[in-house]
């Protein structure tokens, strides 16, 4: 049987409403603005998916509640794995302190530049009040402008005073384009301040997410090669050591509302090499194209689970399902951490590099008890409960992520069971995978 997420019998799933049973289909389920790039839609935006108001934090009084169900999370836990009914060790329950911690950051964008191997500091001062501006808007009507304006300001400023030493961080390979990078910034920061004195409120966003891009874009230069090396176990799978994007069209079946979508997908090789290569060395191989979604359920997006009797990928040099191991970083670490999970480590508070934090965080499934057992299937988290906060929840640490939806995210809510995966292409950083499998012709 195939992969899936599973409520474990002696886990009350009465908190996490969006949990469905083990079985949902006779279909095994996997575990789990630019032209062109949209989804044709009518509804709103995003709504959650319990058909509830979202809420922005984790509401403190609520806090009794998590400590009293703590005890059914340390006993059981939803789980990613093959056999449907399994029942996993739980982890170690964070302290309280790390449950109801500041606001996590839930932006794919932010979480991505947060993630890249760098340590440079005017960079960063420039990166933090461009991402502020996301919090001023929250503010009604135009009085958000007054707080975006001296987000603005203090972006200009850190980016006027820390120029020469965000140069001397690129890359020496680089620095040509990190120059023209920051010289769009700077015109672009300009022309973001106009448009607050105009106090043209609907165009903020957009340019924001310019800015951004740019200083992404900046701080990407300032990676210098690949930053360590792959164990030796490991060294010569398909490996993509850097970050690759991917575009992703879905064909929606019986759904007025949406009727296809292209959602766009970073993969992070910085972070999970071995992960993110196996991903696009079957991307490449077209794997996924024409494979159904296999599992949609409120709380995941699950597919990867081939016809037949193997539960993943087969390796036709082989004749084997290809596997890889469990592959998780770890903030403050140098390399990532393989074939172990965090609380198995003890490492109970540690936070990781590539969290589950955002609507659309991808990662990879795996059999139960097996940590080195994923293949091709593969999740997009959904919905957060109020009980597993991002960043101190029952999946970090447990399943590797390697990529983040980054446009079109809110739709992955509308898939469901039978939608169609036409195809999956690979729009940027092929060249940054290496021992490519799909090039292999077998003998």
């Amino acid at each position: 049987m195939a992969a899936l997420l599973s409520v474990p019998r002696r886990y009350s799933p009465a908190p996490f409403s969006t949990f469905s049973s083990p079985w949902r289909s006779p279909r095994r389920s996997a575990w789990v603005p630019r032209p062109g790039f949209r989804c044709s839609s009518s509804r709103p935006a995003r709504r959650d998916i319990a058909g509830e108001e979202r809420k922005s934090s984790f509401d403190l009084k609520k806090c009794a509640l998590s400590v009293a169900l703590a005890f059914e999370l340390v006993l059981g836990v939803p789980q990613f794995g093959f056999p449907a009914y399994a029942t996993p060790s739980g982890p170690v329950l964070p302290d309280l302190s790390v449950l109801i911690s500041g606001p996590p950051i839930k932006d794919p964008g932010a979480l991505l530049r947060n993630a890249l191997p760098i340590d440079n500091k005017a960079i960063r001062e420039v990166q933090k009040p461009l991402e502020d501006i996301t919090d001023s808007l929250k503010i009604a009507g135009v009085k958000a402008l007054d707080s975006v304006e001296r987000n603005v300001r203090q972006a200009s400023r850190a980016l006027n005073q820390g120029r020469k030493f965000i140069i001397a961080g690129v890359a020496e390979s680089k620095k040509a384009h990190g120059e023209e990078l920051l010289n769009k910034l700077a015109v672009g920061m300009e022309e973001l301040q106009r448009i607050v004195e105009e106090r043209n409120r609907d165009a903020v966003a957009p340019k924001q997410k310019e800015l951004l891009n740019y200083v992404g874009g900046v701080e990407e230069d300032m990676v210098d090669g690949f930053p360590y090396e792959v164990p030796e176990e490991y060294k010569n799978m398909p490996l993509l050591k850097g970050r690759a994007t991917v575009d992703m069209k879905v064909k929606v079946k019986d759904n007025p509302n949406v009727q296809d979508c292209i959602f766009r997908i970073v993969l992070d090789g910085y972070n999970a090499p071995v992960t993110a290569g196996n991903f696009i060395d079957l991307v490449e191989r077209h794997f996924y194209d024409g494979m159904e979604i296999q599992r949609s359920d409120g709380f995941v997006v699950q597919t990867g689970d081939p016809e037949g009797p193997a539960e993943g990928f087969i390796d036709p040099s082989t004749e084997k399902v290809r596997t890889i191991p469990l592959e998780i970083m770890v903030i403050g670490d140098k390399t990532p951490v393989y074939g172990a999970t965090l609380e198995e480590l003890g490492l109970y508070k540690a936070q990781t590099r590539l969290p589950f934090n955002a609507f659309g965080t991808m990662a990879m499934a795996r059999e139960e008890f097996e940590n080195n057992s994923a293949s091709s299937q593969v999740f997009w988290l959904l919905k957060e409960s109020e009980l597993t906060p991002s960043n101190a929840n029952i999946l970090d640490g447990r399943y590797a992520v390697f990529g983040y939806v980054t446009e079109n995210e809110d739709y992955l809510a509308d898939l469901k069971v039978g939608d169609v995966i036409e195809s999956i292409q690979v729009v940027s950083g092929l060249d940054n995978l290496v021992n490519p499998s799909y090039k292999i012709i077998a003998g």
